[in-house]
């Protein structure tokens, strides 16, 4: 017998529920007045549903449409610039077919090694630790970039698009195109210096000097740019403090990055390295096709032309740089017609060779989000 008072109820306890328990409770009983049915009435208005996601005018279908576009971009502008020079392309083909294929696989090594070199540069010039692979294949596509665009517009934006995608501040990232770009040409005057006193009489450096106007024109330039950089960063004030944060973080990180040797190596003996490669592709492709110039002499061709005239905005300094390396090595005896065949087979080489699968890789880091 129970001892709880439960003889004067008025029935039976309720039994259990058949099936599981509700876990959430209703919103509200339909049954009463005042609250909505669950069914809509065919009289009322339907309201307007939110644009689904595969919408061609939802925001998430613009941004695929933008990355599929900025995919195929590359292959378009190569596609319009083989058009524009196709005659360059076949001559430099044709003869090639000719030269000696073991040379030719020389400057192939030698390409790819500048790359490798690119991307130690990249390293050296910043604090955080990058992924070799994806920083190795973010220079290789670079290069492809690098080709259609003026003055190194196109590797300086894809290496900024994969620091920030390693989550690089904008500041520090820019920071470090400022001191790869300045490294680069006081690593080549270096080495070319170098050259000097190990092979003198090697080239009147009368005739490569340029005029004295020209020299002018080239200071009065600089000055000018100096003075209405700093003039406008006083004038405009909200320019001034992002302005000193970059000056003050690429400071902070030359001195951080000079307290490491494992950086200083990476960067300025990259950049050393960097000329002395592209030169041994010269140097490759006129031994594979007949050039009476040695390597060292080839090596100073290079080293003095690109830094003559290299400080103009060209596309992958196209134009410009191979004018004045025939006109160097034509100044060290050597043919002009054989100068400008060994000047198109490292055009060839170096931009037309790795330039379509550079455009891949470059589409396939885009289309992979890492830039």
């Amino acid at each position: 017998m129970s001892l709880l008072p439960l003889d004067h109820l008025p029935g039976p306890l309720p039994g259990p529920l058949p099936g599981p328990l509700p876990t959430r409770a209703p919103a509200c009983d339909p049954t009463p007045v005042g609250c909505p049915s669950p069914t809509p009435s065919p009289s009322a208005p339907s309201t307007p549903s939110a644009p689904s996601p595969s919408s061609p005018s939802s925001p998430s279908s613009a941004a695929r449409l933008a990355c599929r576009l900025l995919t195929v971009l590359p292959l378009l502008l190569i596609g319009a610039w083989a058009v524009v020079d196709w005659h360059t392309v076949s001559d430099g083909a044709a003869r090639l077919a000719a030269a000696d294929p073991w040379w030719l696989l020389a400057g192939v090594l030698f390409t790819c090694l500048g790359w490798v070199c690119a991307a130690c540069v990249r390293q050296g010039a910043i604090p955080e630790r990058l992924p070799p692979g994806l920083l190795l294949a973010s220079q290789f596509a670079a290069g492809a970039a690098n080709h259609v665009t003026p003055a190194s517009i196109g590797a300086h934006a894809v290496t900024l698009r994969f620091l920030q995608g390693r989550g690089v501040p904008l500041a520090r990232a820019a920071a470090s195109l400022a001191l790869y770009s300045l490294v680069r040409p006081v690593a080549k005057t270096l080495v070319l210096l170098a050259f000097l006193p190990a092979l003198p009489g090697l080239l009147r450096l009368a005739e490569l000097m340029p005029a004295e106007q020209t020299l002018l024109l080239i200071g009065a330039g600089l000055t000018s740019g100096l003075t209405a950089t700093a003039l406008l960063v006083t004038a405009v004030r909200p320019l001034r403090r992002p302005v000193l944060g970059f000056v003050r973080t690429a400071l902070t990180d030359v001195r951080l990055l000079h307290t490491r040797p494992s950086r200083i190596l990476a960067l300025w003996g990259g950049a050393a390295a960097a000329p002395v490669l592209q030169a041994s592709v010269i140097a490759s492709v006129g031994a594979a096709l007949g050039l009476p110039l040695s390597w060292a002499q080839v090596v100073f061709a290079f080293l003095a032309a690109s830094t003559a005239v290299g400080a103009v905005p060209a596309p992958g300094g196209i134009g410009p740089v191979d004018a004045a390396m025939v006109f160097t090595m034509a100044a060290l005896g050597a043919p002009v017609d054989l100068a400008t065949t060994t000047v198109i087979g490292y055009r060839v080489l170096t931009v037309w060779l790795p330039l379509l699968p550079g455009a891949l890789v470059l589409s396939a880091l885009i289309h992979r989000k890492v830039l």
